[in-house]
């Protein structure tokens, strides 16, 4: 339950009076049944508008989210600070357009606002998850059924379906049921005081606004969340977005043909993965989550080039933007997508090795045995991308990081006595990782993309494990990041070898079609204030 809300919990349960009727009133006898009226509707969460579609050239991204969590009746939680990075001021707008306030610094607080009245939501929920990904294939599974099902992301991706929604086989649910008494609203601090305001707002910086170390240009919103809390982003033009991702992605200094896979792919993702953050009402986060995105600034004359000569091209299978994945380095051999995540295999991102024709020739998959898989990490002349510092790599575990770790992911935290790759995937990544553990407790099994949430200093789940002495296991690997699509230091190597970025795209994403995206019709409803 989310902490910015004093929510109370409670089931409320139906209680249906008879019908009195005097005795003897022969004007009952003709009256038909008695039509009970539907029981009313209990929403999932509190409903946030819809952003304007992702197709049509303009991205609503987060720069900070929850904002205002753990506010309480005597307690603000940490303020929100923008400031000019010009002469000009900052200028406050309601979602209308009508101005509130003019100043260089702007800077919000938060309270609690009492409900008029009170609100009931309820849902059953499933996870939380690893990524949006593995949440998405649980949703749907629902959606299958005729069940609205969401992807939220309170702290950690999680399914939201209706209360009434039925149980998933395999899947362990829990039912969330809240009377919400008071929300949390931005207060304007000033000379005077404080002002509380109602969302959405707009804030406009003619000079740019100062974030994160760097300047962006906006403009920007402060908006509500389904959580009860508030989301500050950008509203930019998709191709201003790619200015602030590819070279925080693969580095401003990449040769040309690089830059350019990496823009239609930065712009092929955006486009795919806008509905990510549907349930909050905008398009994409700034983070590792999604794409990073930071000053666009920091674009060289190069990654604009590349942008430029790439404007609005995307990758697609059946008119559709593609999941247009990529990652540092594949250490050799790509993954399919079922490997990194709970979904349906793709037949554009498969498992295959990722070399010369000497290096492919002499690969066979699927690898399967901790035995192949040594083998493979033991080699790398011929490969793609060898040259990435992580193409190759090792780490140490000890028993007490592995049990901090598993505590962290609330698994509990037994020392763990042994460790197991139980299954691997045709790339020989690990699927599953088991791990015995001592007094008595039951073993924990991490899968796929969970192995790396939980043991973060493992760069990729390419690895075999060796005892190390006791009560510590050596992790021997190759690549970094899920292996899924591009390999970008796969790319800097064939752009360094003169293969065009089409080239490069149709080797790493082999069945698509390079071209326009059609802009998506715009309905009234999807706007948001």
């Amino acid at each position: 339950m989310n902490r910015s809300v004093r929510a109370v919990r409670s089931v409320v349960p139906w209680v249906v009076f008879p019908l009195l009727a005097a005795a003897g009133c022969r004007a009952q006898d003709v009256r038909g049944p008695v039509v009970q009226p539907p029981a009313p509707v209990v929403p999932t969460h509190r409903s946030v508008p819809q952003p304007p579609s992702a197709r049509n050239a303009v991205l609503w991204v987060s720069l900070d989210d929850h904002l205002g969590r753990g506010t309480m009746p005597d307690r603000s939680s940490s303020p929100l600070i923008l400031t000019t990075a010009g002469a000009q001021p900052l200028q406050l707008q309601d979602w209308a357009g009508k101005p509130l306030e003019t100043a260089d610094t702007l800077r919000f607080s938060w309270r609690l606002v009492a409900l008029t009245e009170p609100m009931e939501i309820a849902r059953r929920v499933a996870g939380p998850y690893a990524s949006f990904e593995s949440a998405d294939r649980v949703a749907s599974r629902w959606r299958d059924q005729g069940v609205e099902a969401r992807v939220a992301h309170p702290e950690e991706w999680e399914v939201w379906v209706p209360s009434d929604a039925p149980d998933l086989i395999g899947m362990s649910l829990r039912d969330v049921r809240e009377r919400i008494v008071d929300v949390v609203q931005p207060v304007l601090e000033g000379f005077s005081g404080g002002r509380t305001l109602d969302g959405p707002l707009q804030v406009i910086a003619p000079d740019g606004l100062r974030w994160d170390g760097g300047v962006l240009r906006g403009p920007f919103r402060l908006q509500a969340d389904a959580y009860g809390s508030w989301t500050f982003l950008e509203q930019l033009p998709v191709e201003r977005y790619l200015e602030g991702v590819v070279p925080h992605e693969i580095g401003a200094g990449s040769p040309p043909a690089a830059l350019q896979a990496q823009a239609v792919l930065a712009r092929t993702w955006a486009l795919a993965n806008s509905h990510r953050f549907g349930l909050d009402g905008y398009h994409l986060c700034s983070d590792t989550q999604c794409q990073v995105y930071s000053d666009p600034r920091q674009a060289s004359e190069s990654v604009r080039e590349a942008i430029r000569a790439t404007s609005g091209q995307v990758l697609q299978l059946d008119s559709q933007p593609i999941q247009a994945w990529y990652h540092a380095t594949n250490g050799g051999v790509s993954a399919g997508a079922e490997e990194a995540w709970s979904m349906d295999p793709l037949p554009y991102v498969q498992a295959r090795a990722d070399g010369s024709s000497d290096w492919v020739g002499s690969i066979t998959l699927p690898i399967q045995s901790a035995e192949d898989v040594r083998l493979l990490l033991n080699r790398w002349d011929g490969a793609f991308g060898a040259g990435h510092p992580r193409f190759r790599w090792n780490r140490l575990y000890t028993a007490g990081q592995l049990s901090r770790a598993l505590a962290a992911a609330g698994q509990g935290d037994a020392l763990p006595t042994a460790l197991r790759a139980v299954s691997r995937g045709p790339s020989g990544r690990v699927l599953a990782l088991e791990m015995d553990r001592e007094g008595g407790a039951a073993p924990v099994t991490l899968r796929l993309d969970a192995i790396r949430r939980t043991l973060r200093r493992l760069p990729s789940t390419l690895f075999v494990i060796q005892p190390e002495g006791a009560g510590a296991w050596r992790f021997q690997g190759g690549g970094f990041g899920h292996g899924v699509g591009l390999s970008q230091a796969g790319a800097i190597d064939l752009a360094g070898r003169g293969w065009s970025a089409e080239r490069i795209l149709d080797h790493y994403y082999p069945g698509t079609k390079l071209a326009p995206l059609a802009p998506a019709p715009e309905t009234t409803p999807a706007q948001a204030p």
